[in-house]
């Protein structure tokens, strides 16, 4: 007996009884064997019907394939409802890696020239989603004689096709530049909104449709205009604001029409105030428009009024309820703090109090936003504000904001001992989620400040004392107390409270950091050394510096126990040159003037090779890339090893310690380098006039076309007469369409003065695939090594 096939209704209430699922797989495989069995008998009154089933069946992810030859027979059938579930399946079950799609073009092109609308639409919808390029090239100029037809049905449905085609295929971007002048016309808003992204599309892929559209911004601003004028209307307005789609729509086509566009610009300025000020805020769909507007006002040359008019109008987003709203005003904050930092100085206050948000997103980019403000005027207050919070902070955002307070301290110190003190704090507070080379600059910065060394001792000291589960912290102290031992039993410092100390005292903390489980080992080298130094500073007898040094000679970590037997060897065979050997460190020289008088630039060491720049708590060691893999073999590049934190012993040297100087009165040229859909790199070159050897090549990676550019990384070399190092970028995604471009600083050293070339690796993915571009740059401007 045939048991009969079952209706789609029937079916899904089958399919929801299920309990298991292989209950599940059972009703649908038979159900699957009468449907192929109905496609054999061929009953054409049958085939939409089980068509429908199986497409319901693929919509629960069961194997469907064996239905694509039938949506080719229904979409080739007279009848609208064979067409119609036709169109749907071959939308479904085809795409262009079946070459069956290929075999519904003709049946497409046949639809497209019937003239009746409802077939028109469904062929114009198939194409749109999964027309191939072929496909595309052989029906679009029947797209195109449809874009002009009397119906907005038909029109609006054949300009959302020609933008798919576009995409597709961008040398059919002159087939519809013509009609695009006709459209703009139209009073129809879905045709209107269909019709900007179809411009937005040409303009982005076409320089000469660019061009040519920058002739229509007068008519663009007054369709905007008369949108804003226009009262409440049913059919368009939302939340009081007339159609906010099409103005979100026109000011994005703006913003491409005028970006480094002189008169178009000038066109628009006056709509944008307009708009900016007339626009109603209590509604989102008003924020919606508004937003678009400050983008566009920063994107183009608009006047200088009208830029401060944007960033407030962000300033007044920070203070709106809505999290959402706050967040886009950070972001869009952050970006704009670059190219107009006083304008978003007013703002200071409220972005401080966002610091205290509860959301994690919105306190991460009011940290981000925070650092950025940070000038040195502001310092002061900024690091005060930043360093309450980061007593406060989630433990995810500690390490970026006690990097980020590192970083703006040691480039705006006020003071030595204001930079210190500074430094001190974070150690304190946040000393596990400190950068790797924290304690590399704070010792070098503490050498270097002569009259400081017995108030940094001390204070350190007294820190030592309180806490020692900060391994940071732990080791520049016990590296000061080694140091600058005797200075801390002699007398008081007048800059810090009255302070007695005896020697029993420092030995026996230096013991307990020794013996402290949460020691590390490199905390313990730091340790033995300093108490191998005291023994030169200190007065009394050495003999229990002598016992506790014996005592590591034997054990089991390899370094401290060599570190232990050449110790016991001063003191043994070579006790006339102990007090040589462990004499003060000489002071570290700083190359280059110093900010207001007092602060300096601590650099960390340089990595005299390639940089990948990782997160800040990554050691230096695992930032260096193979350049062998880089310069395929080339032998006269250079692959030198990294600059690794120095010892004690032997002083820290900073291969390319050089703070940043004023640059010079004649410029040099910027040079393009790369370009590539829409991604372009730009190089751009500063010589400080104090060192003529340096060379600092600011890396701009910009992106201009319609898709983000995730996981970029640059990777660079030079020859090995020259000396590079990488400093991290400024992020790893590009936004689309002119978003936020990346920086990255190569700092270069020539001290031959030789010709430059250099070699880059660009790696990053772009509309879904892996991009990687090899190329040297050897057009460097002849000012870069002159």
């Amino acid at each position: 007996m045939v048991v009969s096939s079952l209706k789609l209704h029937d079916l899904i209430e089958e399919i929801r009884k299920a309990k298991t699922q292989a209950q599940e797989r059972e009703v649908i495989q038979k159900e699957c064997a009468h449907i192929r069995a109905t496609f054999r008998d061929g009953d054409p009154l049958q085939r939409h019907h089980q068509l429908v089933k199986l497409l319901y069946v693929h919509m629960l992810g069961y194997p469907a394939h064996f239905g694509q030859m039938e949506c080719l027979k229904l979409i080739a059938s007279p009848r609208f409802t064979d067409k119609r579930v036709g169109y749907l399946g071959a939308m479904l079950l085809l795409d262009e890696r079946h070459d069956a799609h290929l075999l519904i073009t003709n049946s497409i092109k046949n639809d497209l020239s019937q003239g009746v609308p409802p077939v028109q639409g469904l062929a114009l919808c198939t194409l749109s989603t999964m027309g191939s390029a072929e496909m595309c090239r052989d029906l679009a100029t029947e797209v195109e004689k449809l874009l002009l037809q009397p119906g907005p049905y038909v029109r609006k449905k054949a300009i959302l096709t020609a933008v798919h085609m576009i995409r597709k295929v961008p040398e059919l971007s002159d087939i519809f530049l013509p009609p695009c002048a006709k459209l703009l016309q139209e009073h129809h808003h879905g045709i209107l909104l269909g019709t900007i992204m179809l411009i937005m599309e040409l303009c982005e892929r076409s320089p000469a449709a660019l061009r040519h559209f920058r002739k229509v911004v007068p008519q663009l601003v007054q369709i905007l205009r008369t949108l804003v004028t226009t009262g409440y209307s049913t059919e368009h307005s939302i939340s009081g604001v007339s159609d906010p789609f099409l103005q979100v729509q026109i000011l994005r086509l703006l913003r491409i029409l005028g970006r480094n566009h002189e008169e178009s610009s000038e066109i628009m300025n006056d709509l944008l105030a307009q708009v900016a000020t007339n626009t109603d805020t209590s509604r989102n769909a008003g924020n919606a428009v508004l937003f678009e507007t400050v983008l566009t006002i920063m994107d183009i040359r608009s006047a200088a009024g009208l830029r401060v008019l944007a960033v407030n109008i962000l300033g007044r987003f920070l203070l709106n309820s809505d999290k959402n709203i706050r967040y886009v005003a950070l972001t869009s904050l952050l970006r704009l703090v670059q190219c107009d930092h006083s304008a978003v100085q007013r703002h200071r206050s409220t972005v401080v109090e966002c610091l205290q948000e509860t959301d994690a997103s919105l306190s991460r980019r009011a940290l981000e936003l925070s650092l950025a403000l940070v000038n040195s005027a502001n310092v002061r207050a900024m690091m005060q504000e930043l360093q309450t919070f980061l007593e406060s902070c989630p433990p995810d955002l500690r390490t970026d904001c006690a990097s980020g307070i590192l970083l703006a301290a040691e480039r705006f110190a006020p003071t030595k001992r204001w930079h210190i003190d500074t430094i001190l704090h974070v150690l304190t507070t946040a000393g596990t989620h400190v950068r790797d080379d924290a304690v590399a600059n704070l010792i070098q910065l503490i050498g270097g400040a002569q009259e400081l060394h017995a108030y940094s001792v001390r204070r350190l000291y007294r820190a030592l004392t309180e806490d020692i589960s900060q391994q940071p912290l732990v080791q520049v102290a016990v590296w000061c107390i080694g140091e600058y031992g005797d200075l801390l039993l002699g007398d008081s410092c007048e800059e810090t409270e009255p302070l007695q100390v005896e020697e029993e005292e420092v030995l026996a903390l230096l013991e307990k950091v020794l013996q402290s489980h949460m020691s590390l080992p490199a905390t313990c080298g730091y340790a033995l050394t300093a108490l191998m130094k005291l023994s030169t500073r200190l007065q009394g007898d050495t003999n229990r510096i002598r016992q506790v040094v014996s005592i590591y000679g034997s054990c089991l970590d390899v370094e401290l126990q060599q570190r232990a037997v050449e110790y016991n060897a001063l003191f043994q065979k070579y006790d006339h040159l102990r007090a040589a050997i462990l004499e003060k460190m000489p002071l570290v020289e700083q190359g280059g003037p110093q900010v207001d008088g007092e602060a300096t630039e601590s650099k960390e060491a340089a990595q005299i090779s390639e940089a990948t720049a990782p997160g800040p708590t990554e050691p230096q060691a695992s930032k260096l890339l193979d350049l062998l893999d880089l310069l395929d073999g080339t032998s006269e590049y250079a692959q030198q090893p990294p600059s690794l934190s120095p010892s004690l012993e032997s002083g820290l040297v900073h291969l390319v310690d050089i703070p940043s100087a004023t640059p010079s009165s004649a410029p040099i040229p910027n040079l393009k380098v790369f370009e590539r859909e829409g991604v372009q790199l730009n190089l751009s070159f500063i010589r400080p006039p104090g060192t003529p050897a340096l060379l600092l090549i600011t890396v701009t990676t910009t992106n201009s076309s319609g898709g983000d550019v995730t996981h970029f990384i640059c990777q660079a070399a030079v020859p090995k007469s020259f000396q590079l190092q990488l400093l991290a970028p400024s992020g790893d995604t590009v936004p689309a369409r002119g978003g936020l471009p990346i920086t990255q600083l190569f700092r270069i050293l020539n001290p031959n003065k030789a010709p430059l070339r250099l070699k880059l690796r660009l790696t990053y993915k772009h509309f879904g695939q892996s991009v990687q571009e090899i190329f040297e740059v050897n057009n460097l401007p002849v000012e870069t090594w002159q």
